[in-house]
């Protein structure tokens, strides 16, 4: 069972998964493939838009798809793919806009392709546009209802999800960097000496706050607004942690105009659902864990040539020291929290 947000072990890639096996794959829910398959935008997994044959006229143009959505070998189990869905499904049953799986035709929601070690999932296509800002209405709405999905994530336990803490997102992927020598010698020592405080400084603040079901990566990437509203996609990065982190995801900066928003976010939700404002400290911590989290998670992936494409500037000079002066900024935004 992963105890990391990456997976514990080297993570296998995506050879094996020939366009046969993405319809074959679609196919297992009974429909038939017309054999048009289309690639989506996605880093970690592999998600594919595939046409299908309807013997009725769809109601949407979105019917005429189903979204397929392979799993990173050697990432998440089947039983914390299957906590992942459980979220979704408790969602959908209780009227909160979300996608959940569709059953396969053993009934379950995770198939696996035969000889490869690949879970997959199938979705209904949900058609939405990601918005670039949201005004202070939006803001409102995302703020109420972010206050029902975390009320129905408290509703249950996901034991075999991993934790948002300073062990999993600081010190273990600090482990990790320095383990692989990833880090540069001319900033290693500060680099671990920076999310070593930052950890330290923290974990009182992470043991007082609750911990449940989130989302886990709740940026405007991940929030679609159809014509009905507002609704999140992808929970991959599901975990148990404060729920403060899927509201500052939602406002990223800082100045005057941020803390306007993020207050009209928090008192909507609070409409919603109980929130301890006192976890709001937990938004500089939470940040610089991010840092660390994202720079490991490349690290590991590095073999995958996707990354090296699309990640060219990680590993030089002038990268390693922007990530040192963020990580310093952010531990001194903390120590005067303290």
């Amino acid at each position: 069972m992963s105890r990391h947000a990456w997976g514990d072990e080297e993570t296998k890639f995506f050879y094996e998964l020939t366009p046969e096996k993405i319809l074959d794959a679609c196919e297992s829910t009974g429909l038939e493939c017309t054999g048009r398959v289309l690639a989506l935008n996605s880093m970690e997994n592999r998600v594919y838009e595939v046409e299908i044959e309807t013997d009725e006229k769809p109601k949407t143009p979105s019917d005429r798809f189903r979204i397929v959505k392979f799993y990173r070998p050697g990432r998440w189990s089947r039983e914390q793919i299957q906590e992942e869905h459980q979220f979704l499904q408790d969602l959908v049953k209780a009227e909160i806009p979300a996608v959940a799986p569709l059953a396969l035709e053993d009934g379950s929601t995770i198939g696996e392709v035969a000889d490869a070690g690949i879970w997959y999932t199938i979705f209904p296509k949900v058609g939405g546009r990601s918005p670039d800002e949201l005004t202070d209405d939006q803001v409102a709405w995302v703020g109420r209802l972010l206050g029902r999905m975390h009320a129905v994530g408290a509703s249950r336990t996901a034991e075999r999800r991993i934790t948002l803490d300073p062990q999993t997102y600081g010190i273990d992927n600090l482990k990790y960097l320095t383990d692989h020598n990833i880090l540069p010698a001319e900033i290693k020592s500060r680099y671990i000496a920076a999310v070593e405080a930052i950890c330290t400084a923290s974990d009182p603040w992470f043991r007082a706050a609750k911990m449940q079901r989130i989302h886990g990566d709740c940026h405007l990437g991940n929030l679609l607004w159809a014509s009905s509203g507002p609704f999140w996609v992808d929970f991959d990065d599901m975990v148990r942690g404060p729920v403060v982190q899927d509201l500052w995801l939602m406002i990223r900066g800082r100045d005057e105009d941020a803390q306007r928003q993020l207050e009209i976010l928090v008192s909507n939700y609070e409409t919603m659902a109980p929130f301890q404002r006192e976890t709001l400290r937990l938004i500089e911590p939470l940040r610089a864990l991010r840092f660390v989290h994202f720079n490991a998670w490349i690290a590991k992936r590095w073999s995958d040539p996707a990354f090296p494409r699309v990640f060219g500037h990680f590993g030089t000079e002038r990268y390693w020291m922007e990530q040192l002066h963020d990580l310093e900024s952010q531990r001194g935004l903390i120590l005067g929290q303290v």
